[in-house]
């Protein structure tokens, strides 16, 4: 049953023969669950059993006083009443326009069950449901009852939830009204005034800025009154942040009425009209517009509102990639609920933030990122305890139907899947949905789970202002066409209930249109303005040779031992254990520090320097090639312990886990939280790094572009294992060339380092500039067959003396600069290729190798310096593993043909054009890659 009531309420119903029923139904449940009907095994799992049993002081009557046919008259209104909760949302009354589709259905007609009104009548609504409503006498009552609030205004699809508490929670809260939002006289007319600034808002945009995008609101005003009623109650509730995520359609009128920005500044966007140069007011210090910027309708912004308890309002930017902006929403809220000022894993807060989502109807269901994110919303690395999502539903994606958009009924199915509760609620009816916001809330805040509002409206004009609907929409543009506005329904319904006067409704909307042609007209013109774009940050154009990254010995050491340091009872893998106890030896002297000890020594030196630490990838706590083992798995206990746990003196937090299976959602998670917290480094690491093709729209635009557009910042790290090893064209490639093509204006720095030290060095200069004007993003080409080649193993000192080298020179070439008559330069995996191969070479005193170790920004100046020193050079040779089209050889060419000698030539030795980043043959890769070696060290 539903509401749950005492055992006595539920079984004094049941007398004579039907006792004895009852009671072989109890012994068959007992035996076999399964084996009774569904809606006697809810009772019998919700009551126990009958009171008669269980005080074993009554007998079964066998008078005969109600038949076999009355008991399963009973049984079939018990069916009913879950019919109802269950399907109720068919008959409901949730399209303003359009109806879908036929809105009813037998399964909630009492005749399907054998049920007639008299039937019910004389059914004890007690029998059905506890603490019915005080107006509910019988079954025919609660039935009526139970369908207002089932398949009215807002219906509710519960019934997938698994959870019983959370079930009956919501059953109770629907059936009982608790939820039901109350609105005084002057509460319904301050929602009348808001429904006018809404639609008056939208409509002086249309007449003033005639043909420009907007993307209007007008079919789901609603939402802006939603969004206030959430907003309050988070500052009622001490929230301190809440993060907004939203595609283009209301942008503008949420930015206005929930951000605050000033309507002069909103109007000066529109400035490249015909009509005026307008110069936007003071103020609105909230929002950041890059340097190249980006459309008025991509825009986000901040505010803060309370008096005594302050919450700030993020709207997050946003591209045309509608949903992409959901997992960097998410990753801003858990950047603020985290508490990163302890060891160990940093300690969310759920009640310091939440998040609203708000999603279009096609793209929630048609972007598969949708499905990544709220994936993501139960693990604990990525929830937040509960988002709240509203589904604008405008029943059309571009011209687009429904019927061609989505395999399901409703657009907000694909949460089912995800056991969270969906509200759907005709955005014309201004108490039922902020009745419905009300219960998500309510929701969230109790369970910590996310929840589903479908505001169900219609789109007043076409996808843009300059698009015209009616040539492939006709019929519903012609109910559009016929259908009152929010505001105009809402006063229609306050005039019909004596609340305000029909010169009220009237002086609303002129009062708000006054206000706004005033704005508009008081604004100076501006006819000398010139239109350029601003210069560079300073600290973006600047580099970062100056930030010092070497650690004292003595630190590292203390840090490696740390780090080999066990809880008393944990029990380790014994081979794993033997294999890390040899990094004790690591500071004697002949012994070197591989990538993992130095990858190792750099995260414990940042957490030591007191910078926290988030990374996440697929399998990054063992690490794909199985080298990192920041988490240990003790083998008799179901428990883990990092070694950067342990750290001496560490009091900030190194949080690592393994993520879903998910490179889009993943990455633009870690993206968003990167952006809001400045104090900690944040790694995303690829399984493959190819894989990170799955994310490309996060890399073009949020992380490649975002700072230029809208002054996001921020220090994302990203690893991606690169190098060809004969593992196929999707285990080898990262795809450089692609990071390449993206980088200019300082946006990121793009590395394919060669050594441990070099390793260690970029990280804590990264770790450096996070927080501060210079942050940046950081790209780097890592190891898969390196991590255990010695020869990138490094000296202690390497670590403590010394920084970043942006180009590593060939110890063994290049010693008389005045015989070297060829460099070869490359990067990556194939110069330690090239050196191994050196080695067994003679002759080579005509050959020097440098390695670029950072290949954007690009290490202009030093090569220069190093093209100097070697005056005799005749010859420029490019290495690399990738295809010609691929790689850096496209990137690099240019710039190395700028600065060499006229007389000097430039070749390229690597594979030639292909489609494909690698063959799949592992011998025909080997022998690939020996031809390109014996290439490069060809002299002649």
């Amino acid at each position: 049953m539903a509401i749950k009531g005492s055992n006595d309420n539920v079984w004094h119903a049941f007398h004579g023969p039907n006792m004895g029923y009852i009671e072989e139904q109890y012994e068959l449940f007992l035996d076999d669950p399964d084996a009774v009907d569904e809606s006697l095994r809810q009772m019998f799992e919700e009551h126990g059993a009958p009171d008669w049993m269980q005080s074993g002081g009554v007998e079964p009557s066998t008078g005969g006083q109600v038949s076999a046919q009355d008991m399963k008259k009973l049984t079939s209104a018990m069916k009913l009443v879950d019919a109802v909760r269950r399907h109720g949302h068919l008959e409901a009354d949730i399209f303003p326009v359009g109806k879908q589709d036929d809105r009813s259905t037998p399964l909630v007609d009492p005749k399907t069950y054998d049920l007639t009104e008299s039937d019910l009548k004389q059914m004890d609504a007690s029998v059905l449901v506890s603490d019915a409503p005080s107006h509910v006498k019988n079954a025919w009552d609660l039935i009526q009852h139970l369908k207002t609030r089932y398949s009215g205004k807002a219906s509710y699809e519960f019934n997938h939830i698994p959870d019983d508490d959370e079930r009956e929670w919501l059953y109770n809260k629907v059936e009982t009204g608790a939820i039901d939002v109350s609105l005084s006289d002057d509460e319904k007319k301050e929602v009348l005034k808001r429904l006018a600034e809404v639609e008056g808002f939208e409509q002086f945009l249309g007449k003033t800025f005639v043909g420009q995008k907007r993307f209007s609101i007008e079919g789901l005003d609603m939402m802006v009154p939603m969004l206030e009623h959430m907003v309050k109650n988070g500052n009622e509730d001490s929230v301190e942040h809440v993060m907004m995520g939203m595609a283009h359609r209301g942008r503008l009128n949420v930015l206005a009425h929930i951000l605050g920005k000033p309507y002069e500044l909103i109007f000066s966007e529109f400035a490249h009209s015909p009509d005026k140069e307008l110069v936007p007011s003071e103020g609105s210090s909230g929002i950041n517009y890059g340097w190249t910027g980006d459309v008025k309708y991509h825009f986000g912004g901040n505010r803060e509102i309370g008096d005594e308890e302050t919450t700030k309002i993020t709207l997050a930017h946003n591209p045309s990639h509608l949903e992409f902006v959901n997992p960097v929403v998410e990753g801003y809220t858990r950047a603020v609920q985290d508490n990163r000022d302890v060891s160990g894993y940093a300690e969310p807060d759920f009640n310091k933030a939440f998040t609203i989502q708000i999603h279009g109807d096609a793209a929630f269901i048609g972007e598969g990122v949708v499905a990544e994110t709220l994936n993501m919303s139960q693990l604990d690395g990525y929830e937040t305890g509960g988002s709240i999502h509203i589904i604008a539903n405008n029943l059309v994606g571009f011209t687009t139907n429904h019927k061609d958009g989505r395999s399901t009924k409703y657009a907000s199915d694909l949460a089912k899947g995800f056991e969270m509760p969906i509200i759907h609620v005709n955005a014309d009816d201004p108490v039922a949905c902020l009745s419905a916001v009300e219960l998500a809330y309510q929701y969230r805040k109790k369970f910590q789970k996310d929840v589903i509002l479908d505001l169900v409206g219609y789109r007043r004009y076409g996808h843009n202002e300059m698009d015209e609907p009616r040539g492939t929409q006709p019929l519903l543009y012609q109910a559009i066409d016929d259908h009152k506005t929010a505001y105009e329904l809402f006063a229609d319904y306050l005039v019909e209930s004596n609340v305000i006067s029909e010169d009220d409704a009237k002086n609303f909307k002129d009062d708000v249109m006054s206000k706004l042609r005033e704005t508009y007209n008081n604004m100076k013109e501006n006819e000398d303005v010139e239109h350029t774009i601003p210069d560079l940050p300073e600290e973006v154009v600047n580099g970062l040779d100056q930030i010092e990254t070497a650690v004292d010995t003595d630190v590292l050491k203390k840090l490696n031992e740390d780090m080999l340091k066990r809880p008393d009872d944990f029990n380790g893998f014994k081979k794993l254990e033997k294999i890390l106890q040899r990094r004790e030896k690591a500071f004697n002297e002949g012994e070197k520090i591989d990538w993992a000890l130095g990858e190792a020594l750099a995260y414990a030196s940042i957490l030591k320097d007191g910078t926290p630490i988030r990374m996440t990838g697929q399998d990054s706590e063992r690490g794909t090639f199985a080298h990192r083992h920041a988490v240990l798995h003790d083998t008799e206990k179901q428990r883990k312990y990092s070694p950067f746990h342990g750290l001496e003196g560490v009091d900030t937090s190194f949080s690592i886990y393994n993520s879903p299976l998910s490179e889009n959602g993943v990455l633009g998670f870690e993206y968003g939280y990167s952006v809001e917290c400045d104090d900690t480094l944040v790694l995303w690491e690829a399984q493959f790094g190819d894989f990170a093709n799955a994310a490309q729209v996060i890399f073009d635009q949020f992380i490649a572009s975002g700072r230029a557009k809208w002054g996001q910042i921020a220090s994302l790290v990203m690893l991606l294992p690169h190098g060809y090893e004969g593992q196929g064209p999707e285990h080898s490639s990262a795809r450089l060339e692609r990071f390449l093509q993206l980088s200019a204006e300082n946006n990121w720095t793009v590395a394919n380092v060669t050594s441990a030290a070099q390793f260690f060095h970029l990280l804590r200069r990264q770790a450096a500039i996070v927080g501060t004007e210079a942050a940046r993003p950081l790209v780097v080409m890592t190891p898969k067959s390196l991590l255990r080649n010695q020869r990138v193993a490094v000296d202690h000192t390497e670590l403590s003396e010394g920084k970043f080298k942006h180009i590593l020179e060939q110890n063994g070439t290049g010693e008389d600069a005045d015989t070297v008559k060829r460099l070869v330069i490359g990067s990556g995996k194939v110069m330690v290729d090239l050196e191994e191969a050196m080695e067994k070479r003679d002759n080579t005193d005509e050959i020097h190798f440098a390695r670029l170790e950072q290949i954007y920004p690009f290490p202009e100046k030093e090569l220069k310096e190093l093209l100097k020193n070697y005056k005799n050079i005749e010859e420029i040779v490019w290495i690399q593993e990738e295809p010609k089209n691929m790689g850096s050889w496209d990137f690099v060419k240019e710039r190395i043909q700028d600065i060499k000698k006229v007389k000097q030539k430039l070749h390229y030795v690597g594979r030639p054009y292909r489609s494909s980043p690698a063959v799949g043959d592992p011998n025909i890769s080997k022998a690939e890659q020996s031809r390109i070696i014996n290439e490069a060290l060809k002299l002649d």
